[in-house]
């Protein structure tokens, strides 16, 4: 009982900062996507998506509040200074991401969702989670629009199901 408690107490904190980063997301993809199709080349899409999510788990295993900060569209970075910075944000001293993978990048209209697993530890226990990621064009950069929980299952490979 006790280390459920811990556990959900970790992923509430956790939660605490993705949740408030996803709720500002409403509008701010539209207002990102703005002025940004020219120069749009959608094969590079995918690509550029993973790239800015991995660089931002990244700065999470190293806890570079700045380096994290740099991944976000502008619209979007007073939000994550309020959250990830917070005491329970994803760059706050008494956790560690321990493992952070990127498990699936799809296209969702002009945008890329990627989503991700997560695990982080406090207090000597882990607990993972799923946390989904809106990658977005603006100004002619790719940049994370939105931060959610949740997130995609891995597509299927191209060989999966097929006898050879």
């Amino acid at each position: 009982m006790g280390v459920t408690r811990r556990r959900g107490a970790v992923l509430a904190a956790v939660l605490a900062v993705v949740l408030p980063l996803g709720s500002t997301g409403c509008g701010v993809i539209d207002s990102v996507r703005r002025g940004s199709e020219e120069n749009a080349a959608p094969d590079d899409g995918p690509e550029r998506a993973r790239a800015r999510v991995q660089a931002y788990l990244d700065a999470m295993k190293e806890k570079s509040v700045e380096d994290g900060r740099e991944q976000f569209c502008e619209p979007v970075r007073e939000a994550f200074d309020a959250a990830a910075t917070s005491a329970n944000g994803d760059f706050a001293d008494h956790f560690t991401v321990v493992e952070a993978e990127i498990v699936d990048v799809r296209a969702k209209g002009p945008d890329q969702d990627v989503s991700t697993s997560i695990t982080v530890r406090s207090q000597g226990r882990t607990s993972t989670m799923r946390v989904l990621f809106t990658v977005a064009r603006a100004d002619g950069q790719w940049c994370i629009a939105r931060e959610e929980p949740g997130g995609h299952s891995p597509a299927p490979s191209a060989g999966a199901g097929t006898e050879g």
